[in-house]
């Protein structure tokens, strides 16, 4: 669905509420249809890719998945993998012991309460091993196009505070802000793109402002002005 700006605008929005909607406009321009970074081909992979990228690169996430995937397609197979045969494929990410704890649970709840299925509700999802509010909204966003809520990622939760779209630091009270700000129309693909933005022209340790489309629209909350 494409994103036309004159038409919120008209509902006379607030200033906060019309600079979100520029930088989503902006953003829309800037990165198109901007996809998940995550390799994946069904829900149950994006899911179990999702668990594993806690407080890791989507990078090194892709290096492991696809020989978990190989050996564990589906939620039936890897529920019954033994948990040092997980460990060993994915030692090379954080906390692997635990994400092996998690994807295991995750996979024996599934084939329990929802016969191998990846559920569509995000009160059934947040209920599964390892699985909190970011990971069900971007599985719930990206493999159903279901727009829960707002996925609150390291890169957004520092961006939209630079942007002066929150003042808050907890993801879960970020993600209120924003749905506040923007149409639900809106939550899945501006999280996608805020994080490739994050990854281009934003970075952390060396933003280049001067090349950013958001300049103008920007507070740059905690940069030398």
């Amino acid at each position: 669905m494409k994103f036309h700006l004159e038409m919120i605008l008209s509902a006379r929005p607030t200033q906060l509420q019309q600079q979100a909607l520029r930088i989503a406009e902006k953003l829309r321009q800037r990165y198109g249809q901007a996809e998940c970074a995550l390799y994946h081909e069904t829900p149950f992979q994006l899911l179990a890719a999702t668990i594993l990228s806690a407080q890791c690169t989507d990078e090194r996430v892709n290096s492991v998945t696809p020989a978990l995937f190989a050996r564990y397609p589906d939620a039936h197979a890897l529920a019954q993998a033994p948990q040092p045969e997980v460990e060993t494929i994915i030692r090379s990410l954080g906390f692997f012991r635990a994400k092996a704890t998690h994807l295991r649970g995750m996979a024996q709840a599934l084939v329990e309460h929802h016969g191998g299925k990846v559920p569509r509700t995000l009160p059934e999802l947040v209920a599964l091993p390892g699985v909190g509010r970011k990971t069900a909204n971007v599985l719930l966003g990206t493999a159903f196009g279901i727009p829960s809520g707002v996925v609150v990622d390291t890169h957004v939760r520092r961006i939209t505070g630079l942007l002066g779209l929150t003042k808050q630091t907890d993801p879960e009270k970020i993600e209120i802000d924003l749905q506040k700000l923007l149409p639900a129309s809106e939550w899945i693909d501006f999280s996608h793109r805020l994080i490739h933005h994050g990854r281009q022209i934003c970075i952390a340790r060396r933003p280049r402002c001067p090349e950013c489309p958001l300049l103008s629209d920007c507070d740059r909350v905690g940069l030398p002005k």
